[in-house]
This record gives C-alpha cells, sequence and structure tokens, in this order.
C-alpha cells in the first residue's frame, strides 16, 4: 500500500483495508511451517504491516513537522521491523475471533504510534517535576466543586505517595510524556512504570476517599 502522491510531495495514505491482503490464508499453520511457504508468508505480512504502519505514521505526522516523506516512511518500516517481532513472539494468543491480518494491523498501529512518539520526544526534555500546576477553574460556582476536587488530588500527591511515585505520575499523566520514552530516559522498563502508576492511583483514591470526595464503589474493578 504505496501512499499516492498528489502535485505537492504529500502522500496521501489510505487506511489499511482487508482488499489489499493477499487470499486469506492459514496464516497460523503457515508461519508455523518451514521452507519457500513461510518465506513467502513473511513477506506478505511484512507488506501488510508496513502499509498499517505507513498510515498510522502519515496520521501522527503532525508531531514531527521537520520529517519529510522519505524519513516518515523509513520510521513506518522499521515500526513494521518491530511490529513482526512482537507479533511472531505473540502469535499463540490468537484466538481467532477476527481476520488474522486484522489482528496483525494492531501490532503495527501500535508500534508505529510508539515510534512517533518516540521520535517526537527525542529532542525534547523530560522534566521530572515534584509538583503539578496549579489547577484553579475559573468561572461560576457551579464548577466549585470541581476546583475543590482538583485541589484535594492536588494534597493526596503530596500526601500519599512518595517523591519518586509523585515524578512518575505528573511526568505520565500531567505532562504526558510517553510511558516508553520516560522508561528510556529513566533506565527502567514500562513494566517498572505502569506498577509505579498503578500504586500511585490507588493511593490517591484511598486519600480521596478518605477525604470525602470520592465514594468507595467510585473505584473500578481492577484497581484494587
Amino acid at each position: 500500500m504505496i501512499p499516492a502522491k498528489v502535485p505537492d510531495g504529500d502522500p496521501i495514505t489510505l487506511a489499511p483495508d482487508e482488499t489489499d491482503a493477499p487470499a486469506e490464508r492459514d496464516w497460523l499453520a503457515t508461519l508455523a511451517s518451514t521452507g519457500p511457504d513461510r518465506d513467502v508468508a513473511l513477506r506478505d505480512l511484512h507488506r501488510l504491516l508496513v502499509g498499517a504502519a505507513r498510515h498510522q505514521v502519515w496520521r501522527m505526522r503532525g508531531q514531527l513537522p521537520a520529517l519529510g516523506p522519505e524519513s516518515l516512511d523509513d520510521l513506518a518500516n522499521c515500526a513494521a521491523d518491530d511490529a513482526l517481532t512482537v507479533l511472531l513472539s505473540k502469535i499463540g494468543t490468537f484466538q481467532g475471533r477476527s481476520r488474522f491480518t486484522t489482528w496483525a494491523y494492531k501490532f503495527a498501529i501500535l508500534q508505529a504510534a510508539n515510534e512517533v512518539r518516540r521520535q517526537a520526544w527525542s529532542v525534547r526534555e523530560v522534566e521530572l517535576r515534584d509538583d503539578a500546576p496549579d489547577s484553579r477553574i475559573p468561572g461560576p460556582e457551579a464548577i466549585a466543586e470541581a476546583t475543590d476536587l482538583a485541589r484535594a488530588v492536588r494534597l493526596a500527591m503530596h500526601v500519599a505517595l512518595t517523591g519518586y511515585q509523585r515524578r512518575i505520575a505528573i511526568a505520565v499523566l500531567v505532562d504526558e510524556v510517553p510511558i516508553d520514552v520516560l522508561a528510556d530516559r529513566l533506565g527502567t522498563t514500562r513494566g517498572a512504570l505502569y506498577k509505579t502508576l498503578h500504586v500511585a492511583r490507588s493511593r490517591i483514591r484511598a486519600h480521596l476517599i478518605a477525604s470525602g470526595h470520592l465514594q468507595p464503589n467510585s473505584i473500578s474493578r481492577g484497581t484494587s
């Protein structure tokens, strides 16, 4: 799925389309086999992943204004390479609830989005601040409750969290630093950061419940 060219040179990339895929095959059996059939399947699958990754990169290209079409296409190909590696490592989790190609597209789209965010943040400083910005909300009295809750959250972050938990929470939840970028900068893993965020959210909820700002039944399932 090569981008079509328009007069100004800006590619128009169509969304991934199942009609672009080769005739539906038994992907699981072919990829589990050896020999030329598997090689052909891998080439076809990589081509589909490149198309999906290219589509996602061009959707997010506003985050990378300094990159031209060739650089964006290189980024998409790198994302497709990584997506193929991840997909093959997780192929045993495919349950057949959708077409295999539809399932495969998700790996390329996710990897491409991660690559764009990583590239966008490569020239930005990640500041691990110890305090979130003041959340005063101007307006009528109808939003006083929201203002009070925002202040309660800021207090909970200082009272209930450790300094490290607070800085990670602010970086990811307030400054919107991508989790993979933050993991790279800190020399840690995504899993470790997700664990820190889970604990931080749980402690903030518990503090807000104790202060009367949240009801116990407002805690969603799976967060305890």
